[in-house]
């Protein structure tokens, strides 16, 4: 083969192969699977999976790369067993933000409330308290952490389950979530690989095939595989293949992304999990697909026949076994104290045993994690209340619980508040309304919602509050232009806005709830919005009113959001969080706002190109020059910080930083500056500072998140803040030489307070 054939076969181009009069992006294959080399923290993992499954039968290797139907459970998955060596198999099952469809378990905040705290700390806990909740079920595997979609599409209806539109940020807190969770004892299952960025035409439905995200290699590796990459890092066990094509080859038939990168440029020794139903085929083993869910699929007996005829290896099938016998021991699965698979996942309308997988010790991490999530973007001196309010107006749908909570579809897949939502068909059009009217949000729609024990509702615990206070309290959750008491010391107005997966969203606001906000502003002249969100929503609407004093994105807290929010209100708590997205202040503003679809001929074949390449979100504002309303990394707080005494300190390193270095090569971890900053808490009372670091890389957008700390500061305090950047953070994706390189040049650090507010500057230079 030539040099140049050996690079087209070799990287991701953005290659076009004409089709009559339409040209379509192509995926190269790469074979064969690599095996697992069982290396670091892997090491024992692999030495037990190894002399296990070499006792296995070619027929018991098949039984665990497959799922079955189980009539114990109602886990989402359950592999085959070994029951000749006692293996008892494993139950998988969902994940988002808390234990899906059962009893006894805890709501946690949602992925994207966890974002807007840009808490690493509290992003680890909560995936570790979730995570022993999940084992004392009986789940082995965690369908979660979300690395994808990340939000290219701010109408993304599953970009609630990740964690923020940056790929840093989503990084940084996918490696926490999969450290806390693996550390509980069960397996993480980093998703959904790769650029699975749209609900609309996800999968074939319908005699349309699904979308294919065309993607060029640099975009690739600089976004959207970067927060993968931090979850093989730390130690991910499992990576789920999405149900999108990617240039024009499904993602779990596709041997670049799963031989070709995921397994041999990113070293990756775990297995990689269909998604429930994705399109596959017998040669999807050959390309990098270790198990089938929720059943045998394109596999069942055509595996084990395969073997036979030779067009699938029995090495491979080892490796297949061996990879997913690896997980199970690297988190323990092996020792006594982990339960019966699916022993706690049962159909809760017959008798069963009650399993209580709740702890006491996850009540702090659940409640701070409700406050810590909460971003204040508007403060006129509102907030917090200064004395006991006399009286209070509140106002809206989304202030009290929904009608209903028990054992039904509703309760299963988050839909208590949009009832419409459950009666839909997936892969049919719809058109719900934005807004879910059925009462407050928690979390959003689906796979990835569980049900809470209890929802504490705002207007529950405003009531609370009151009666403790002998606060006076109205209230109308329903008129879209209710009366106002005149004697209100403050009005409380409180939407929503809903997402699912499924379908994307509709809009990123709607005239009933923005109304309703003007008509209580028009009344009162001391209104305070509260938007529980399922991901971006606009406010240009009402934000400029002079009555509306103050408001708060205040996201999908979990079972606790009122009790948080009244924390806030009256102070008892501060505001820290950020927002982990941009606001924009027209739907127009942004670079990509619908997803594809089937374009003006109605093709079956739809086709959606990442023209844009890495600007996205607030990269594609600061390119543009665009003034979003609320920039990313955005939030208010009580008080205030000040900036000083940027040190950047170039390192001495056994390396220089020239040449070009693998994604699996330790050297792209090398600390290659730090950078020092002192934070004062300049303001009277107690707070907490995201600080954010952001690099201007040559050639590249004019700013990219490249670290944040988040510093708890009592009144008149000062910390020093330390940043290490790695060459990883100062590196490009050089597609040519298929590695990453440090560019030579000047590299701005920006140190702040958001992407906008930037307090401190310097430069280094390679």
């Amino acid at each position: 083969m030539s040099s140049l054939s050996s690079l087209v076969a070799n990287f991701l181009a953005l290659a076009h192969v004409a089709h009559g009069s339409v040209s379509y992006a192509t995926s190269p294959p790469v074979f064969p699977t690599p095996p697992g080399r069982g290396l670091g923290k892997w090491a024992d993992a692999y030495a037990d999976a190894r002399q296990f499954v070499g006792q296995m039968t070619l027929e018991e290797k098949v039984n665990v790369t497959r799922g079955f139907t189980s009539s114990d459970n109602i886990c989402a998955g359950n592999t085959g067993t070994v029951p000749r060596l006692g293996w008892p198999g494993m139950c998988l099952h969902d994940a988002g933000n808390g234990v899906r469809a059962t009893d006894l378990v805890n709501s946690y905040p949602s992925a994207i409330h966890v974002g807007a705290s840009w808490d690493k700390d509290l992003a680890y806990e909560r995936a570790y308290y979730m995570g022993q909740e999940f084992k004392a079920k009986g789940v082995n595997v965690v369908l979660g952490p979300n690395a994808g979609p990340l939000g290219r599409t701010p109408l993304g209806g599953r970009n609630w389950e990740g964690f923020s539109v940056d790929p840093y940020l989503s990084g940084q807190l996918n490696a926490k979530t999969i450290n806390g969770h693996q550390d509980a004892g069960v397996i993480a299952n980093i998703k959904h690989f790769i650029a699975n960025e749209q609900e609309t035409y996800r999968r074939p439905y319908f005699g349309v095939e699904a979308v294919s995200a065309n993607i060029d290699d640099k975009t690739l590796h600089e976004f959207y595989l970067w927060p993968f990459i931090d979850g093989v890092r730390a130690g991910v066990a499992s990576v789920m293949c999405s149900y999108n094509r990617i240039n024009n080859t499904y993602a779990c038939e596709n041997s670049k992304l799963m031989n070709g990168i995921l397994k041999t440029e990113l070293a990756f020794d775990g297995f990689v999990l269909l998604d429930w139903n994705a399109q596959h085929n017998l040669d999807s083993a050959n390309a990098g697909l270790d198990m089938v869910m929720p059943g045998g699929g394109s596999w069942g007996d055509n595996l084990t026949e395969a073997v036979r005829n030779e067009s699938v290896s029995q090495d491979r099938v080892t490796d297949m076994a061996t990879r997913i016998l690896a997980a199970w021991y690297l988190v323990g699965q092996n020792g006594t104290d982990f339960p019966i698979p699916g022993i706690g996942m049962k159909n809760l309308t017959e008798p069963h045993e009650q399993i209580d997988a709740r702890v006491p010790e996850s009540k702090p991490a659940i409640l701070e994690g409700a406050i810590a999530g909460h971003v204040l973007v508007k403060n006129d001196g509102a907030l917090p209340f200064t004395k006991t309010p006399v009286m209070l107006s509140v106002y809206g749908y989304d202030a009290t619980i929904p009608e209903t909570k028990n054992t039904d579809m509703l309760f299963q897949l988050g839909y208590t508040s949009s009832q419409e939502m459950g009666q839909a068909v997936l892969g049919t059009e719809q058109h719900f309304d934005q807004a879910a009217r059925g009462g407050t949000i928690v979390t959003g729609g689906r796979a990835g919602a569980n049900g809470p024990a209890y929802i504490d509702d705002p207007l529950s615990a405003i009531q609370h509050r009151a009666k403790a206070d002998g606060t006076w309290v109205n209230w109308d959750l329903t008129s879209g232009d209710p009366d106002v008491n005149m004697a209100s010391d403050a009005c409380l107005v409180f939407i929503n806005a809903i997402a699912s997966e499924g379908w994307d969203r509709e809009g990123l606001h709607d005239d009933f709830s923005d109304g309703l906000v003007l008509n209580v502003a028009s009344k009162c002249a001391n209104t305070i919005v509260v938007i529980h969100v399922a991901g971006v929503r606009l406010v240009d609407q009402w934000i400029d009113h002079p009555n509306v004093t103050a408001a708060i994105i205040a996201h999908l807290p979990g079972q606790d959001s009122g009790e948080a929010l009244v924390k806030l209100l009256y102070g008892e708590s501060a505001f820290s969080g950020k927002l982990p997205y941009t606001i924009a202040r027209n739907e127009s503003d942004y670079e990509v706002y619908a997803p594809s679809g089937r374009g003006p001929s109605n093709t079956t074949d739809p086709q959606c190109d990442f023209a844009e390449g890495v600007y996205v979100d607030y990269r594609h504002f600061d390119e543009k020059n665009i003034t979003p309303r609320f920039e990313f990394g955005f939030g208010l707080c009580y008080t205030t910080f000040n900036y000083s005494s940027l040190l950047i300190e170039p390192l001495d390193t056994k390396s220089d930083s020239s040449g070009v270095v693998s994604s699996s090569d330790e050297k792209l971890w090398e600390v290659l500056a730090t950078v020092n900053a002192t934070v004062t808490n300049s303001g009277t009372v107690a707070g907490a500072e995201v600080v954010q670091l952001y690099v201007g890389i040559p050639n590249s957008p004019p700013k990219q998140l490249r670290g944040f700390e988040k510093v708890s500061l009592s009144a008149g305090k000062s910390a020093e803040v330390n940043f290490e950047l790695t060459r990883r953070d100062f590196s490009v994706w050089d597609v040519v030489a298929q590695g990453w390189a440090v560019q030579e040049g000047d590299y701005t650090v920006y140190v702040g307070a958001s992407s906008r507010d930037v307090r401190l500057a310097g430069s280094i230079a390679f």
